[in-house]
């Protein structure tokens, strides 16, 4: 079962869904949170069955589709996706155990399974244009879950959300067509005239691109990337989509989705454009440093605390994206658990944001105050979770920060110093946050018989609170298979690189003096 382990997690959920519209809507509920516990626990056997000393793809699956344009159905995975799939996972369950009695509670339970169908096929799929199929499609249940379930401009935010990211997508999607054509320019036999179309990433990591056709691509990768995670200053669909987005929309959107553009840049971008990505580095550092700042800038100045997590979510997104751009292990090894520790928190965060919203109907903050005289528990959680956003040692997000922060050191000390002087703005909005909504006297009448968290709220909260204080105390069995993918990584950047700069910036793991022993194709003088 193990061999198929890949194609049964992408389409389990996607059965079950359309199972799901002949279950009585009684029965509906405890279904889904069936279906997304087995889709979970088949995440944790794909783990268990993981080998972390391995640094390349495992579990591959080759279906051919169409041969002859050489698009087939290919799947992997590393360290660098592993831990992805299994949050994809987790938070589906959670997501589904803390639905509230919301309208049409069997059709949310349906898109959410659909919805995670197209998660896990992005962060598995090793053929480019399975990759964008997946991409594309988790666009659509997002769209419907906003719209149907979202806040009263939900409209208009999810056409927003819709618009920009699909038009990043076609851009992308050029790029990709260009890679297959270089592909096949580079194998063309002489004997023959004949090359041959491949768009299996696999296989484009062994062309060596000249550095002007690698900068092109590497801007229309780019668009469709950063449109995704959203850096700045294509961010602006995100704080719409959390603010009109129902609870659970916005839990998996700042969970997962984000992540999308985040792991493709590790996927595509490096790999494929080593010497693209040493020229564009400080410039995406700079604008990572905005991301930081702006966004944390924004965020104090919020009254509604949802806006100020969403905010929050763009500003440690560019603490990802500076590790990415470390184009080290220590840097890309830190975003990557960034990326799980920011799932991990944000989620928590929106789960957060609605229990309160479900008992006050309301996101102000002037509305509140005193909560922890009145709702001790969450008030303690809501606490914890704030300061793991902070970056608090022995919280998960510290150590992503630290090992992010560390990598860009080694590329420049004061790029890294104001980025890690500009962290502590966020500090500085949560605590006031924090302040607002918890501290000080119960003024407001509505919330002196307010009541704490209930069980069903304490089955999501409690789990995320122990991710986060164990992976914050010992993160090895993460950290460990990401940094053995990522090494092998950052060796083909190396081995790829043309310009003396990019293969100084670009660290060289092998300590011996030999051939490495890669087969790489150049595509010098294609046209």
């Amino acid at each position: 079962m193990l061999d198929h382990i890949l194609s049964i997690l992408i389409f389990f959920p996607a059965l079950a869904a359309m199972f799901g519209f002949v279950i009585h809507k009684d029965s509906i509920r405890a279904y889904g949170i069936a279906v997304s516990a087995i889709e979970f626990v088949l995440a944790l056997w794909l783990w268990f069955g993981f080998d972390s000393a391995v640094s390349g793809m495992q579990f591959m699956e080759f279906i051919p589709l169409i041969p002859s344009f050489g698009i087939n159905y290919i799947l992997g995975v590393d360290g660098i996706s592993l831990f992805i799939i299994i949050l994809a996972a987790f938070f589906t369950m959670i997501g589904i155990a803390s639905l509230t009695d919301t309208k049409n509670v069997k059709n949310m339970i349906i898109t959410l399974l659909f919805l995670q169908m197209t998660m896990v096929g992005v962060f598995v799929a090793l053929d480019a244009i399975v990759f964008y199929i997946f991409w594309e499609l988790s666009l659509v249940p997002m769209l419907y879950i906003i719209g149907a379930w979202g806040g009263p401009l939900r409209i208009y935010a999810s056409v927003k959300f819709f618009l920009y990211t699909f038009a990043g997508s076609l851009v992308m999607l050029v790029g990709m067509l260009f890679m297959a054509y270089f592909y096949y320019q580079a194998t063309i036999d002489p004997m023959t005239g004949v090359g041959v179309w491949s768009f299996a990433i696999l296989d484009w990591y062994r062309l060596i691109l000249p550095e002007n056709f690698q900068l092109w691509l590497f801007a229309a990768f780019f668009i469709g990337f950063a449109i995704k995670v959203p850096m700045f200053p294509f961010h602006t669909w995100l704080p719409y989509a959390h603010g009109q987005a129902p609870t659970i929309g916005s839990v998996i959107l700042a969970a997962i989705l984000l992540k999308m553009g985040t792991y493709a840049f590790i996927r595509f971008s490096l790999p494929l454009f080593p010497d693209a990505s040493v020229y564009f580095m400080f410039p995406i550092a700079i604008i990572a440093i905005v991301m930081i700042i702006y966004t944390a800038m924004v965020a104090y100045a919020q009254e509604d605390i949802k806006q100020v997590v969403a905010y929050s979510s763009i500003s440690h997104m560019g603490v990802i994206i500076l590790g990415t751009f470390a184009l080290n292990v220590e840097g890309i090894t830190g975003s990557i658990f960034l990326m799980i520790a920011h799932g991990v928190v944000s989620g928590a965060l929106f789960l957060l944001v609605g229990v309160i919203y479900d008992r006050r109907h309301t996101k102000m903050m002037s509305e509140f105050g005193g909560l922890a005289s009145v709702m001790p528990r969450y008030a303690a959680i809501f606490g914890l979770m704030l300061m793991a956003s902070v970056g608090l040692p022995l919280t998960i997000n510290f150590v992503g920060e630290f090992l992010s922060l560390l990598g860009f050191y080694q590329q420049s000390h004061m790029i890294t110093l104001i980025a890690g002087t500009a962290i502590i703005v966020g500090a500085i909005y949560m605590l006031t946050a924090y302040k607002k909504m918890f501290f000080g006297e119960v003024t407001n009448e509505k919330n002196k018989n307010l009541p704490d968290v209930n069980k069903r709220e304490l089955v999501a909260l409690i789990p995320l609170s122990i991710i986060t204080i164990w992976l914050g105390i010992y993160p090895k069995p993460i950290l460990e298979p990401i940094n053995n993918s990522v090494e092998s990584v950052v060796q083909l950047m190396h081995d790829k690189a043309i310009t003396d700069e990019a293969k100084s910036r670009i660290p060289n793991l092998i300590k011996e003096v030999e051939e490495v022993d890669i087969s790489i194709t150049s595509v010098e003088g294609a046209h």
